[in-house]
């Protein structure tokens, strides 16, 4: 006959749920900390745009450094830097659809490169940040102005452009080395597997 305080302890070790692997904790705080990452950016992003609105709206603008960098207002109701203007619901739907999936790609498998993790997250903050504008705006402000060259640089921005284009940067340049990387491993490894069989062949 079986013990009757042996009966709930059968129980939790069919329904309660198993201590985590290395693999698992690993995962959560990397999930932390990239979703800690994600808001530190949104917040960055929508603080500057709340003192832009405050400081900037209805001034001439601000000369950061007088001929290089300029703060100025301006209502963007196209995409980042101010291109393809008038496009509203075509960019929140891109947007949209782009962050869930990659909040679903870091949740799901989350790279192993670091780099490549904060890229992403820098891409999907930034993208966040502007969403908030658009949704709730219906225009991005931005108030960023390098102003060294207009004529090849006349776009205003704002810290969520800047870190959808660095993260976008920063991943481009991760797969460019993990391909060069993989490429030279796979051509050593064709080397050493051709030295291989010429060694272990008899001579005549």
């Amino acid at each position: 006959k079986e013990d009757s305080a042996s009966v709930p302890s059968n129980i939790c070790k069919s329904f309660c749920p198993k201590g985590k692997t290395a693999g698992e904790k690993r995962k959560e705080f990397l999930m932390l900390f990239l979703l800690i990452l994600i808001v530190l950016i949104v917040f960055a992003d929508q603080l500057t745009k709340w003192l832009a609105v405050i400081y900037l709206k209805n001034a001439e603008g601000i000369d950061v450094i007088p001929g290089f960098l300029r703060f100025e207002y301006t209502e963007n109701r196209g995409m980042a830097f101010g291109m393809l203007d008038g496009h509203r619901w075509v960019f929140m739907v891109i947007s949209t659809v782009m962050i869930v999936a990659l909040l679903i790609y870091l949740w799901r498998k989350p790279p192993k490169s670091r780099l490549s993790m904060i890229s992403l997250a820098f891409i999907v903050g930034g993208g966040i940040g502007n969403m908030i504008d658009r949704t709730l705006l219906g225009y991005v402000i931005d108030f960023i102005y390098p102003c060294a060259v207009p004529a090849l640089w006349p776009w205003i921005f704002n810290i969520a452009d800047s870190f959808v284009t660095v993260g976008t940067g920063m991943l481009m340049g991760y797969l460019i080395y993990d391909t060069v990387r993989e490429y030279r491993g796979e051509k050593a490894e064709k080397t050493d597997t051709k030295k291989e069989d010429g060694n272990g062949q008899d001579p005549a």
